[in-house]
């Protein structure tokens, strides 16, 4: 009966295995640490987007469809 309950311990109402998710999300951060300097690109390229511009073409194209 100690075996099950420490099983009980590791287990979630579910079945889940804690330490397993545990150490998926440990991975998962590495790889997210990892692929930081990516989202400085996608930042770069969005501070190079003239907003004011884009409002305005989607304005024309909505006038457009009507």
């Amino acid at each position: 009966m100690a075996k099950n309950q420490n099983q009980n311990q590791n287990q979630t109402a579910a079945g889940t295995n804690k330490q397993h998710v545990k150490q998926q999300n440990q991975q998962a951060a590495q790889q997210g640490a990892q692929q930081q300097p990516q989202k400085q690109y996608g930042a770069e390229f969005a501070s190079e987007t003239d907003a004011q511009q884009v409002r305005k073409q989607n304005q024309q194209s909505q006038a457009k469809k009507k």
